[in-house]
């Protein structure tokens, strides 16, 4: 299932004018901006209805040329998805492991595919 997907682009306060204009109509708001320190001082932010699932960020700080997260039922789905990706030619682009600037129980590992695009699995549960 898709957890959500990140675009990079080239005007940050533009693009947050813009979709904030864009999505309201929709019912789909700005539901979470990273902390500057966390993304080391990369300006991320996200939307959604209930939860974050689409995401904009600062040119190139997906680490890709696209990014998108794949859900994950259980943590020891993550790592076998790194694995497995990185045994199939990817690039690790973050390991697994939780990411606690995005909620206390975010489980996910990254890699990039053959052609540069970030692929991330993530698990929202606390513990499987």
């Amino acid at each position: 299932m898709l957890d959500h997907i990140t675009f990079g682009v080239t005007d940050f306060e533009r693009s947050v004018a813009f979709y904030d204009a864009a999505f309201a109509p929709l019912g789909v708001s700005r539901l979470h901006t990273v902390a500057p320190e966390d993304t080391g001082g990369v300006q991320v932010t996200g939307y959604g209805i209930d939860s974050p699932f689409f995401w904009i960020a600062e040119e190139r700080a997906t680490q890709g040329l696209f990014h998108v997260a794949l859900q994950a039922t259980a943590r020891a789905q993550v790592d076998a998805f790194h694995a497995a990706a990185l045994k199939a030619g990817g690039k690790d682009n973050g390991g697994p492991g939780l990411r606690g600037h995005y909620h206390g129980a975010y489980y996910a590992a990254y890699v990039l595919d053959p052609d540069g695009h970030n692929i991330e699995a993530v698990c929202h549960l606390p513990v499987d």
